[in-house]
């Protein structure tokens, strides 16, 4: 006999005398966490090996700190996701009701958390990739050193600070100023982060589609576009799936745009070694030569596989 679960939104206020009645087994949606668990385990594998080799063992430039960044942001959404459904499945197979569904908030807030700061970080290399094309004078001479990590700084303070917003405001029951937060979160993401990024690609292509192509880094703005396509395609709905939460909630809905997001996080890697390897059948390197060639900072003619591994950079 097949039981149903329909669980409450993972922000929404929950009583303690729901938490003590729902017991109930819906094996879609223990099928789907656990696929998003295998999901979510090769692609912390995946973003852990970048953070290694991009972190220890490959020169910094601009891109690698926006890249090392983003592989942060997708290790760590990654992690809260995996830890969420495990304990998910486990509290609902077991029917024991150990786990609070206040505590699963938690891990979903934490998650919305990195999430949100992919967006921005691929909104930022987008943005700063189209400067480059457009006033590649200023980019090479004027550009201030530091700009990338202080840009990825103040990404992930802002990340914290909506953060914070959405769980004080939503999560603590404060409904009635809940729907300004949602608007400043939905008008931010979609009406200008999102926009700015699609903008900023459609110019950088249009650019080099005009110019000539061997004087720019060919794989590494395959790396970006193929990024923010996947972006677009598996991590957008789970963005707006959270917003329709707080009005509507439907528990199947939000397990696959969590299913999509997890394979948005962990395809990354997976984009940053075939593009690298790619002309390269032969290549016999590791992922770090595939990872050199796309990442370092030179013109595209020029190959990186071929050099002798670089040291970390300060």
């Amino acid at each position: 006999m097949e039981l149903n679960q329909t669980s409450p939104p993972p922000t929404s206020p929950v009583t303690d005398t729901e938490e003590d009645n729902q017991c109930w087994i819906d094996v879609t949606d223990m099928a789907i966490d656990g696929v998003t668990l295998l999901i979510g385990l090769c692609g912390l594998v995946g973003n852990g090996a970048v953070l290694w080799l991009l972190g220890f063992h490959i020169r910094r430039n601009p891109s690698t700190v926006y890249i090392l960044n983003l592989a942060v942001a997708d290790f760590t959404f990654l992690l809260f996701v995996v830890t969420s459904s495990l304990l998910y499945m486990v509290d609902n197979a077991s029917c024991s009701g150990v786990v609070s569904l206040r505590y699963l908030r938690s891990f979903f807030l934490l998650s919305l958390f990195s999430h949100n700061m992919g967006l921005f970080l691929l909104t930022a290399i987008s943005v700063e990739r189209c400067v480059g094309v457009l006033w590649p004078f200023w980019c090479r001479c004027h550009r201030p050193r530091l700009l990338s990590p202080v840009v990825c700084s103040l990404l992930w303070a802002l990340a914290c600070v909506l953060a914070g917003l959405v769980y004080f405001v939503c999560d603590l029951g404060h409904s009635k100023h809940c729907w300004v937060v949602l608007g400043m979160l939905c008008f931010l993401s979609f009406c200008v982060l999102t926009p700015l990024m699609v903008v900023s690609n459609v110019i950088i292509f249009i650019k080099l589609r005009r110019s000539s192509w061997q004087h720019h880094s060919l794989r590494l703005y395959a790396v970006i576009f193929l990024t923010v396509f996947f972006f677009l395609l598996f991590g957008v709905p789970l963005s707006i799936q959270i917003f329709l939460n707080f009005f509507v909630y439907i528990n199947l809905v939000f397990e696959i745009c969590l299913l999509l997001a997890s394979v948005n996080s962990s395809i990354n890697p997976i984009i940053y070694v075939l593009v690298g390897s790619y002309g390269k059948p032969r290549l016999r390197g590791s992922v770090k030569v595939a990872l050199q060639r796309v990442f370092e900072d030179r013109a595209d003619s020029q190959e990186v596989g071929e050099t002798p591994v670089v040291g970390t950079a300060a």
